[in-house]
């Protein structure tokens, strides 16, 4: 059932067909010179693939600071501390 305004109401629709709105020239005439899909890779995947691909990932490291992550080892008041601090040191 479709309702388009309050006096305008459509009937129901057989559930056998798919149904489709209705398409306007606008939208006809995209689909007629076909929609092209486009794919964006922003920087830090870039850098992310450019490392992995490059050897410079320290996959033992990773492995290493994944696992304390997973374990709720990782995050230390010193290592908090030391964060603040160059971020403060950045800041100005």
């Amino acid at each position: 059932m479709q309702i388009h305004g309050p006096s305008q109401v459509h009937g129901p629709q057989g559930v056998n067909a798919p149904h489709f709105p209705q398409r306007t020239a606008a939208s006809q005439a995209t689909s007629a010179g076909g929609a092209v899909d486009r794919v964006e890779i922003s920087p830090a995947a870039a850098a992310a693939s450019k490392a992995a691909e490059s050897g410079s990932v320290r996959n033992d490291l990773v492995n290493l600071i994944r696992g304390q992550i997973a374990a709720g080892t990782y995050d230390t008041p010193e290592k908090m501390d030391i964060a603040l601090e160059r971020m403060f040191d950045q800041l100005g």
